[in-house]
């Protein structure tokens, strides 16, 4: 998510771009049992979490249970959505792999729901609602094929690609903060401290809209800026360039939760030039616009 992170929740109207990052999901028939067997394998290949589900979903043992009980939790959330489900299915073995170390942020859960949801046929966002909530601007990503404008609308998930091919895109770097952050802890803060939501949800929108019909990088890194300040105070959190990249001649603004996971940096010199900014002080994963935005 490029603009609106927190606000979304509440209507303001968001720019998401899908990545080439992603995760995969196979279904076949498992060879013994009835149950259901659960496999998901990291980037390397290796499993990170193996585990055994009754023919009803239910968790009956395996690497993790807290793991186990939200991937429960999912196949509960298939039954509300379609009565008799799993009455109708054999004995299936589940394998999902990602493309991207887990740590990233990259959208593990969401692109998890998202193909479970088109594997059995229901609506992505009620899943999404039923299990792990949010938003639904990721999942909204995990099934598009361009970026998407998305806002939630009378309790409900919309969203419509569109064109944005920024002009700019060659000054855009997306760095690792090597933290990962909790998104939920974060939109607890979000709750408890952010007041007059309405305006602050209607200025958001008002910047996305700005930002996407941004022409040059210095008119961007304004809109940048601005945005990230009316965050900054709405959370009373420090904006990320001022922690850590006070120097930086640009924007650095942040994405999703504040202060882990990914930021953005933007600025009028090319792109390779920031990525050795960044480079020099630490932050080794460092991807361009073409090799991260899909």
């Amino acid at each position: 998510m490029l603009t609106a992170e927190y606000f979304v929740l509440d209507g303001a109207l968001a720019l998401g771009i899908p990545l080439r990052f992603g995760q995969q999901l196979k279904v076949a028939p498992a060879l013994a049992g009835n149950g259901r067997q659960w496999a998901s394998l990291g980037y390397d290949g290796l499993p990170w979490f193996e585990g055994r589900f009754s023919p009803s979903g239910a968790y009956q043992g395996g690497s993790d249970a807290e793991v186990g009980q939200r991937l429960e939790g999912l196949f509960q959330a298939l039954e509300k959505q379609s009565p008799g489900f799993w009455q109708s299915q054999g004995a299936l073995r589940f394998e999902t792999r990602l493309n991207f170390p887990r740590e990233w942020g990259l959208g593990s859960s969401s692109t998890l729901v998202a193909a479970l949801a088109q594997w059995a046929k229901v609506d992505p966002f009620r899943l999404l609602a039923d299990t792990f909530g949010g938003s639904g601007y990721d999942v909204a990503c995990a099934l598009a094929g361009a970026p998407v404008l998305f806002q939630r609308r009378g309790g409900a998930s919309h969203y419509v690609e569109c064109p944005f091919a920024p002009p700019y895109a060659s000054h855009i770097c997306f760095v690792y903060l090597k933290r990962k952050q909790d998104s939920r802890e974060g939109i607890s803060r979000y709750r408890k401290v952010v007041k007059e939501t309405p305006a602050l949800v209607a200025r958001i929108s008002a910047l996305t809209l700005r930002f996407l019909q941004a022409g040059s990088a210095e008119a961007a890194i304004r809109i940048l800026l601005e945005h990230e300040d009316l965050v900054a105070k709405a959370l009373q959190l420090p904006l990320v360039k001022e922690r850590l990249f006070p120097d930086f001649p640009g924007a650095v603004k942040s994405l999703g939760a504040w202060g882990g996971d990914f930021a953005m940096a933007l600025s009028t010199q090319p792109g390779e030039v920031t990525r050795q900014y960044l480079r020099a002080r630490g932050y080794e994963t460092v991807f361009s616009w073409g090799e991260i935005a899909l």
